[in-house]
């Protein structure tokens, strides 16, 4: 037992069952007689099993205690509370395996988390918040969703601890990244491009749900938070481009780039699904655009460093994505689909910036460069729509 700032945890130990239940129940109610507090936390770790006389003294705690909850469960004990719906009566937390990825290699970064490749049939996404169990179970719900629609993405099957925070485990037996392809071989190219163009036109071709962030939202946040960058006349016509985009109702993964691609045996599955969202299938190639090229838009080396493979091929692949995407291979069309991308693409480069490296010579001349090419397109243009 210890209180600390209100907060009483008592320990739960071994079996809990019918020849102990009473004597446990005196235990709890003197040890709660005996402090002042206003939340009640039991910590389940070394408890080993709990029947349904041990579950009636949790149902009188949490009827004395409307904020209590339970901690450190291990997956046996939360079978029996989630069978006997315990778990929708109060908050129970699982136990976590610990996970070490110190030694472990990245195959791949978003600004939520890092993808650490475990084994050779397991990767691990550790989130970089340290409070990230709601951001797990939004991915993880997200990944249910564009499976059931019938994406091909693989679905975390675990919760582990990984330092301070937390990791989703995905199985993905001898699965490569797109990125581990081509740096091997850059001849992957074209089978590359045609692999993440079939991807897209599958999500771009599903109804995306009601429930998915709209990207357009998000965009003009973006703008918002760009303000004072642009000067009245470009900041004015740039919400009116963006604000004049449709709403398609399409499914987007929002950050589709050779790190989240896997390739398992002869199957191409998408991972870091976080980002899934609707919207106009210009925020799509925005976000490839940036992968390939935008976020490299002042240094080329960033998009080597990112991606693992030369500036060169990554803009190569961009370009064959976009005529496959299209349907041509009109270098005109394509430039001009590409250019109205980097509109968006650039204004997320920029809002990242302002976040991350206001004030650094190099923060401050990658905003300018963005800057200016924006404003040079939004003079140029009425639509951002291809």
């Amino acid at each position: 037992m210890k209180a600390i700032d209100g907060i009483l945890t008592l320990f739960l130990e071994g079996r809990i069952d019918s020849s102990n239940a009473n004597e446990i129940e005196i235990g709890i109610k003197a040890a709660m007689e005996d402090e002042v507090f206003t939340k009640l936390v039991l910590d389940a770790e070394e408890l080993q099993y709990i029947s349904s006389a041990g579950l009636r003294i949790i149902l009188k705690l949490r009827k004395s205690c409307p904020d209590m909850r339970m901690i450190n469960v291990s997956a046996e004990v939360y079978d029996i509370l989630e069978m006997t719906g315990f778990t929708e009566i109060i908050p129970v937390e699982k136990a976590y395996r610990v996970f070490d990825v110190s030694d472990c290699e990245v195959v791949g970064e978003g600004a939520n988390g890092k993808v650490y490749r475990v084994d050779k049939d397991t990767i691990v996404k550790v989130y970089k918040n340290a409070d990230s169990l709601e951001d797990i179970k939004r991915e993880r719900e997200l990944s249910r969703t564009a499976f059931v629609l019938g994406i091909p993405t693989a679905i975390p099957y675990d919760v582990v601890r990984v330092g301070d925070t937390f990791g989703s485990v995905f199985e993905l037996l001898n699965a490569q990244s797109f990125a581990e392809l081509l740096r091997k071989d850059e001849g992957y190219l074209e089978w590359v491009a045609a692999q993440t163009v079939d991807l897209m036109k599958t999500l771009h071709s599903t109804k995306a749900p009601a429930s998915l962030p709209l990207q357009s939202k998000i965009a003009q946040q973006w703008l918002r938070e760009a303000e004072g960058c642009f000067d009245e006349a470009h900041e004015e016509k740039l919400r009116y481009l963006i604000e004049s985009i449709p709403e398609t109702g399409t499914m987007l993964h929002g950050d589709l780039h050779i790190k989240n691609i896997m390739r398992q045996n002869d199957e191409t599955l998408l991972i870091d699904m976080d980002t899934l969202c609707t919207g106009h299938p210009i925020y799509e190639i925005a976000f490839i655009y940036n992968a390939y090229k935008g976020f490299g838009i002042a240094d080329s080396n960033e998009v080597a460093r990112f991606l693992g493979i030369s500036s060169d091929c990554a803009y190569k692949l961009f370009r064959r994505i976009m005529a496959l995407y299209l349907g041509t291979e009109d270098k005109a069309v394509i430039d001009l689909v590409e250019r109205k991308a980097s509109v968006i693409g650039l204004l997320r480069v920029m809002r990242r910036t302002l976040r991350v490296a206001k004030g650094t010579p190099e923060g401050e001349r990658l905003i300018r460069t963005c800057k200016n090419l924006i404003n040079l397109s939004v003079e140029a243009f009425d639509t951002l729509t291809f």
